[in-house]
């Protein structure tokens, strides 16, 4: 996840839980930005340093344990061991099929009919 993802994700936040201040407005949007911008850089390294220690770069496990690993960050932000476990099971089912779907090549649409 980038940096502008992240920005996207904030704004969805801010505006689906609507702070009262300004000021609350922009520690919301900090700290949701962090946080997922540290999601995506845990889950950047640990899907690398799995890849390197199996010695299998192109495995769909490690893109499992990178987003299990991110899925446990959020858990431990949120100091939720329900959400944690929730978020390691769906973030590393996610990517472990997003990177099935690209090495097989599946088609979640076609091309724009213009």
């Amino acid at each position: 996840m980038d940096y502008y993802q992240s920005l996207v994700g904030s704004a969805y936040h801010i505006a689906a839980f609507q702070p009262a201040s300004g000021l609350a407005v922009l520690q919301r949007a900090s700290s949701t930005t962090v946080t997922m911008a540290t999601m995506g850089a845990i889950f950047g390294m640990v899907t690398c340093l799995s890849a390197q220690a199996r010695e299998k770069p192109d495995d769909p496990l490690n893109y499992f344990i990178g987003g299990c690993a991110s899925g446990i960050f959020l858990g431990a932000r949120t100091h939720s061991a329900m959400t944690g476990t929730s978020a390691c099971l769906a973030l590393g089912t996610l990517t472990a099929f997003t990177k099935v779907g690209k090495m097989e090549g599946w088609k979640l649409a076609g091309p724009p009919k213009l």
